[in-house]
Formats: structure tokens, sequence, C-alpha cells
């Protein structure tokens, strides 16, 4: 079916979070879509929660992978397993507004576009609610996204066909952002994407992003914009325009 949606869920120790990660997909209005559950050699109760769910429910696609091979590696190995020509990803400590996917495919439909995205809430890992909620444009230009990453990669509908053109995975050389790389990339192309200004996601944050962490994002930053070919003043330029956006941002979790 053309608008079927396969919800890209990879799970690593997160028994916590997992029941209800997949219970906001699960309770969507919007019903044409497929959960592809990749566990990525787990070591905690992640595997029971999986188990339990794949018998429970036929959209629940469940697989594991023999040893832990990481986000992006069991991310990919999902959507090669993917039946939807639409694809969406959701981290396993996020969670969707029952809403989310039919709002974005009324926009989608209403302009075309290619990429929808929507604002993020945030919560604490005691699910206490922060009261900022980060806001997005309605459209995002390549050069406005190079500024700011403002596109959440749990609030993201696209094609699978984008992402597999677009995306960066298949280089060997992965310490970068790929999710924005794949946005940058889309959009200098010429593909559109378009944003709805409401919390649709809701974005767990964790005691352990810490400053070093803050660093290594940084750093995977800078090597973003080398790996979409901006020249070294420009990365200077926009890697600052990323430590104010990002400085600004931290401020509300303090």
């Amino acid at each position: 079916m053309a608008d079927l949606v396969s919800v890209i869920l990879p799970a690593y120790n997160c028994e916590k979070t997992l029941a209800d990660t997949l219970e906001s997909v699960l309770n969507q209005t919007y019903r044409d879509f497929e959960i592809v559950l990749i566990n990525d050699a787990a070591t905690d109760g992640t595997s029971a929660i999986c188990d339990s769910y794949a018998k429970k429910d036929a959209r629940v696609r469940y697989f594991a992978n023999l040893k832990n091979l990481g986000t992006l590696e069991t991310r990919v190995r999902a959507i090669n397993l993917a039946k939807g020509e639409w694809i969406a990803f959701i981290d396993s400590d996020d969670m969707w507004s029952t809403d989310k996917l039919e709002k974005q495919f009324a926009l989608q439909k209403a302009t075309g576009c290619d990429l929808i995205y929507t604002a993020s809430s945030f919560i604490n890992e005691n699910g206490e609610p922060f009261k900022w909620i980060m806001h997005v444009p309605e459209e995002v230009t390549y050069k406005k996204l190079l500024r700011q990453n403002v596109i959440s990669n749990s609030s993201v509908l696209m094609r699978k066909r984008d992402y597999l053109k677009y995306s960066p995975f298949t280089e060997r050389e992965r310490d970068m952002h790929e999710d924005f790389a794949c946005w940058l990339c889309m959009l200098r192309a010429g593909l559109t994407a378009r944003g709805i200004n409401e919390p649709l996601i809701t974005y767990r944050l964790h005691k352990n992003s810490s400053s070093s962490n803050k660093v290594n994002a940084a750093k995977l930053n800078m090597n973003t914009y080398r790996y979409i070919g901006l020249g070294l003043l420009e990365r200077y330029f926009y890697q600052g325009c990323y430590a104010v956006n990002g400085i600004l941002k931290y401020m509300h979790f303090r």
C-alpha cells in the first residue's frame, strides 16, 4: 500500500522506556503502519518486552541482532527490512503524540513536501516534563538548516527511497551526525521540508548528557559540515551558529 509507514525502532538496554515508546506508536490514529523493531543484542529485559509486543500485535515485526551493532547499523538494517514506502524514526526512550502520523500525512498531502518534522517537548529520566518546547519553523531551507538542525530524528516522516539516496550510511567514515547530513543533502538537491509547530514528540533527556558528550556532538557536527563539502571558513561560521543555538537550547534544562 502506497502510504504504509515503516516505523524504525532500534532497541538496546531500554527495558525502562521501551514499552512507553511502543505504546505511543501502536496508539496512532493513523493506522497503516508497521514497526520494524530490532533488538541490538540487549543484555537487560529488552528482549522480553520485544517478544511480548511482537506476539500480541502483528504490526510489530521483531528482529534480533546476533551481536551489538550500534544504533546506526541497526537502523540501516531496519530500513532494509522495511516494507513501507514511507519511514519514520523513533528512539527507544522517546514518545509520539497519538495524532503525529495523521497530522504529518495531512501536511504532506496538502503541500507535496518530501520531509515532515515537528516541534518537540522534553521530559527528564523520571518522566517529569520541562516547560520549554523546541519550536520549529513552517519550512526550512538548506541555508537555514546549516545554522541550526531544527529537525529532530524522532519527529521525521520521509520516503524510504530518499533516505537510501541521501543518507551517508554507506560511508566508511561515519563520525558525523548522519541524520543531519541526510536532511542537508536532501534540501541541497531541491527536496522540501515542512514543519508542524506542535510538540508531537516527547524527547527524554538523560543525566549522562555530560560536557564531554556535548564536545563530541560539536565534533560530529563539524565533521558533518566537512562531509557535505563546506569550505573551512564556512564550517567555522556555521559551527559558531551551532554553538550559540546549542547554548541557548540547553539553558532551558538547567
